[in-house]
């Protein structure tokens, strides 16, 4: 009796969007009291970009990446099964804005949702999405992670408007029998955190009012230090769990994909798990904090860097808070392909 191998769920393609418009820390310097020299030294962050055009919104922007990513890929539109949205920007209460771009890019066979885990989004995607994989039921699923964050910062709020901007990704899932793609995951979260990291109206507990605008609850709003301490502990920690759980070391590491909110954190992260910083992968200084679009950001930046087999670490952390580490094996040589 021929052994069934085993399915695994791997990343075949990615593509990604960012909006024309740039807005540098010495735009910012206009609008609050700040300087690039505050901003770079403790964030990391240069420029950041900004859906300006009117009437556009999330799902324009993946809309455009999931296209493009068809392209590359020589892949018909009939052939995605389905189509996960990460982000806490979406077009509309409902429908969801996963239903959105399967209509704007014409995937007819697909069905989708949204999934809202704050910066953790993209990440839990990706558990989530495999599991549609290794099941054997769907061949095709393309995961977004995008966020048009500018549509819900305060600009005259300095501690949130220096740090986030608007674009995303989108990478492709397939079966994989040769070992390769995800590994394994750990997923984390602590409801308790969401006074130091949400945005106060807007939902069903406290519904859009003319007070709820006129305090400005519809903007994001964060207690810094809180944050940052949370973030530096959880996410190296869990970076370093999902190592240990599956017995690798620094040398056993090729990269490091972290949410890309704060480079201090990021430096923390990978010293915890004791990789050199050739190993850490950034791109915050051009992007900023897009919230679920960054890790696709930086797959589809660096993707001709990745060889197959690369061993990838991705970690994050996001607000109300989720966190959490996947480990998981690069399928394809972008080079090659």
């Amino acid at each position: 009796m021929v052994e069934k191998k085993k399915i695994t769920a791997a990343i075949t393609g990615v593509s990604s969007y960012v909006p024309e418009t740039v807005l540098t820390n010495h735009d910012l310097e206009k609008l609050v009291d700040t300087s690039d020299e505050w901003i770079t030294s403790r964030t990391g962050i240069k420029t950041r970009h900004i859906l300006k055009e009117p009437g556009k919104a999330t799902s324009d922007m993946a809309t455009l990446a999931v296209n493009q990513l068809l392209e590359k890929k020589g892949i018909a539109k009939e052939e995605i099964d389905l189509l996960i949205c990460c982000t806490v920007t979406p077009d509309l209460i409902f429908p969801a804005t996963a239903n959105i771009i399967c209509d704007k890019a014409g995937l007819s066979n697909a069905w989708g949702y949204d999934l809202a885990a704050a910066c953790s989004g993209f990440l839990f995607g990706l558990e989530t999405a495999s599991k549609f994989i290794e099941t054997g039921k769907h061949k095709k699923v393309l995961l977004c992670g995008f966020d048009k964050m500018s549509s819900i910062i305060d600009y005259t709020d300095r501690n949130t408007c220096i740090i986030f901007g608007d674009g995303g990704g989108v990478v492709l899932l397939e079966p994989n029998e040769e070992g390769m793609g995800i590994q394994d995951a750990i997923c984390k979260v602590d409801g308790s955190g969401r006074e130091f990291l949400h945005q106060k109206a807007g939902g069903s507990l406290k519904p859009p009012t003319h007070e709820t605008i006129d305090a400005k609850e519809h903007y994001v709003f964060q207690e810094g230090k809180t944050v940052f301490k949370f973030a530096t502990t959880n996410m190296s920690q869990v970076s370093a769990d999902i190592m240990e759980r599956n017995k690798l070391d620094s040398n056993d590491v090729d990269w490091l994909i972290a949410h890309q909110a704060n480079k201090r954190i990021i430096d923390y992260t990978a010293e915890r798990m004791g990789l050199p910083k050739e190993k850490v992968l950034m791109n915050i200084e051009k992007y900023g904090n897009t919230t679920n679009g960054t890790l696709p950001l930086l797959l589809s930046d660096f993707e001709k860097t990745f060889k197959k087999g690369d061993n990838l670490i991705f970690a994050t952390f996001g607000g109300g808070f989720t966190w959490g580490s996947i480990y998981l094996k690069w399928a394809y040589d972008a080079n090659k392909s």
